[in-house]
C-alpha cells in the first residue's frame, strides 16, 4: 500500500509486519558545481510538493495517466536528493527513466545481488545521484526529455520514460525478528534548453559529490520480493506547473556560490566503516550535463562555489539513518 501525505510517499506492508513502513520524500537542494572536484553533501531546502497524477490528468500528458503515480515540479537544471526514513529495514530500488541509479542497468523488478542494484534503508538515509564509485555520485539534475541530456537518453538512445521510479521491498518478518531482537545494540555495532520545453522531465548527471552507496549487510535472501510496491514519480517542468495545477511554481533555489558566501553549512556523512559498492560502469561513462552543454555550444551553467572547511558539518552515520537532519 502506498499513501501520499504531507508531500511524502508512505510505503506500508502490514501483512508482513506491523512496523513495516517506509517514507520517501524528495528534497530541493543546491546544484553543486561540475568542475571535477568532490563536494560535500548540500543541504535540504524543503520537500518538493507531490501531487496525484489522477487529480490533474486532464492537464497532463496521456502517458502519465497510463502510468499513474505522482508528480513534482522542477526547474530546468535544478537539483534534488531523495530522503528515506523508517526503522524497519527495506531494500529500495531507484531508477530514473527506468535506468537503475545504483547499477546503471535497465529496470527489472527482482532484486539483483551481483552487482547489487538497490539501497538498504535505514542504513542508507539519502541518495543524491548516480553511483559512479570510489565513494562518489553524480548529482541528480533535472533536464527536459528530448535533448539527449538525461541518463536515460545517454544509455538507451531514447526519451521514453523520464521521471523517477521507486520500488520498496520490506525485510522478511522472520529475518527482522532475527536481526533486530536486540535492535539498539545491532545498529550501534553494525551501522547507521532554456526554451520552454515539453512538460516531461528526466534526470541528468551533475557534479561529483562524496557519497558512499553501502553494501547490503543482510543478504539478498532477507528481502520479501514477492510483496513489494512501486511508484512512478513524474517530473513536471516548472514552466508548466501553474497551467497544470493553478498554483505558482516554487522559486528556484539559490546558487551554490551564494549559499556558501552566506556561511551556511554543508554536510559530510561519517560512514567510512561501511563497505561501499563499486561504481557502475554504465554510469561512469555518462556525460555530465555541463559537459554536454559546453560540447554542443549551449549556454553554460552557473558553476562555482568556494566552501570554507569550517562550513562542513560532520554527521554520525547511525544518527543520520534514524532521521538525522541535513537542513
Amino acid at each position: 500500500m502506498i499513501e501520499l501525505s504531507d508531500n511524502e510517499l508512505m510505503f506500508r506492508f502490514p501483512e508482513i509486519h506491523q512496523e513495516a513502513h517506509l517514507t520517501v520524500n524528495f528534497q530541493r537542494t543546491l546544484r553543486i558545481p561540475d568542475d571535477q572536484r568532490d563536494y560535500p553533501l548540500p543541504p535540504g531546502l524543503g520537500r518538493f510538493p507531490l501531487f496525484h497524477v489522477d487529480d490533474y490528468a486532464a492537464n497532463l500528458p496521456a502517458t502519465w495517466s497510463r502510468r499513474g503515480g505522482v508528480f513534482l515540479p522542477m526547474h530546468q537544471t535544478e537539483a534534488m536528493w531523495i530522503s528515506f526514513d523508517g526503522d524497519y529495514p527495506f531494500a529500495v530500488k531507484v531508477a530514473t527513466g527506468k535506468m537503475n541509479a545504483v547499477s546503471g542497468e535497465a529496470w527489472t523488478e527482482p532484486l539483483m545481488g551481483e552487482p547489487q542494484d538497490y539501497l538498504v534503508v535505514p542504513e542508507q538515509p539519502w541518495l543524491d545521484g548516480y553511483n559512479v564509485g570510489h565513494g562518489r555520485i553524480r548529482q541528480f539534475v533535472a533536464a527536459p526529455l528530448g535533448q539527449g541530456d538525461t541518463v536515460e537518453e545517454q544509455l538507451t538512445g531514447e526519451a521514453v520514460h523520464g521521471g523517477i521510479q521507486i520500488m520498496a521491498y520490506p525485510m522478511k518478518a522472520d529475518h527482522f525478528e532475527h536481526f533486530f531482537s536486540k535492535r539498539d545494540r545491532f545498529w550501534d555495532e553494525e551501522i547507521c534548453l532554456e526554451a520552454c520545453a515539453a512538460p516531461d522531465m528526466g534526470l541528468a548527471a551533475g557534479g561529483l559529490m562524496r557519497q558512499r552507496i553501502h553494501e547490503d549487510p543482510f543478504g539478498l535472501q532477507s528481502w520479501e520480493q514477492a510483496t513489494a510496491s512501486r511508484c512512478f514519480v513524474h517530473i513536471l517542468n516548472s514552466r508548466h506547473f501553474q497551467q497544470v495545477t493553478g498554483y505558482a511554481a516554487p522559486q528556484e533555489p539559490p546558487s551554490a556560490e551564494r549559499y556558501s558566501l552566506a556561511g551556511l553549512p554543508w554536510f559530510e556523512l561519517q560512514d567510512d566503516d561501511f563497505a561501499a559498492l563499486e561504481g557502475a560502469p554504465p554510469l561512469q561513462q555518462v556525460e555530465s550535463l555541463k559537459r554536454r552543454r559546453v560540447r554542443e555550444g549551449r549556454s553554460p551553467l552557473e558553476d562555482s562555489a568556494t566552501i570554507n572547511p569550517n562550513q562542513i558539518v560532520g554527521l554520525n552515520a547511525s544518527k543520520a539513518s534514524s532521521g538525522g537532519s541535513r537542513c
